[in-house]
């Protein structure tokens, strides 16, 4: 019997959410970065294949004591926040307990930093997300993908769409990234952010 006023339990410590696009299209593209940070976080974590399930590709791995699960929703970007919303209901968790990965415009070419809740700087991924949350306040790891160059006629959603530029050592920020998750899911956003913040 449940006790009033009391929430279940979590099932697990974090949910690790990695946005982009689904199929191979977009996948070698700069909205897909958060993706591959989260594949190399299983790799490393030797998650397995993953299982299909709440609309994206699924791991649940163990890190130490930690219990996480690693999601790559398998909708596109602005509809990502069907697939996360789906399983924090599954495992129950709070907004504190959910971190995503993603591209950001904003932030320079492989500048990596660690963000605790705040706005959603027009990403259609993190708007999705927080609307079918009702809330922002989730921890971010965000892989500066930085903008056009200034001239070029692109519109940042056609850019961002595209593969990186030949010589970007795109490895070296997926590895970057990995990094940065890991400390956040081990030490928390605090030391994370003073971890890679500014580097």
């Amino acid at each position: 019997m449940r006790l009033p006023g009391r929430s279940p339990a979590p099932t697990l410590d974090h949910l690790v959410v990695g946005l982009g696009n689904p199929g191979p299209r977009y996948r070698d593209t700069r909205h897909n970065l958060g993706v591959r940070v989260v594949e190399e976080l299983g790799r490393r974590l030797g998650a397995g294949s993953p299982r299909s399930k709440h609309s994206g590709r699924l791991w649940e791995v163990r890190d130490g004591d930690r219990r996480l699960a690693l999601l790559a929703p398998e909708t596109y970007m602005n509809d990502s926040g069907r697939s996360v919303a789906s399983a924090m209901r599954f495992y129950k968790l709070p907004l504190d307990a959910l971190l995503v990965v993603h591209d950001e415009i904003d932030l320079p070419l492989g500048d990596i930093r660690a963000k605790a809740g705040g706005g959603l700087a027009g990403h259609n991924g993190l708007r999705s997300v927080a609307g079918a949350l009702g809330g922002s306040d989730f921890d971010r790891v965000r892989l500066g993908i930085g903008r056009p160059d200034r001239g070029d006629p692109r519109p940042v959603a056609d850019w961002v769409l595209l593969p990186f530029d030949p010589g970007v050592d795109v490895d070296a920020m997926v590895q970057q990234g990995a990094d940065c998750a890991e400390c956040v899911v081990r030490e928390g956003i605090d030391v994370a952010m003073r971890s890679f913040n500014g580097r």
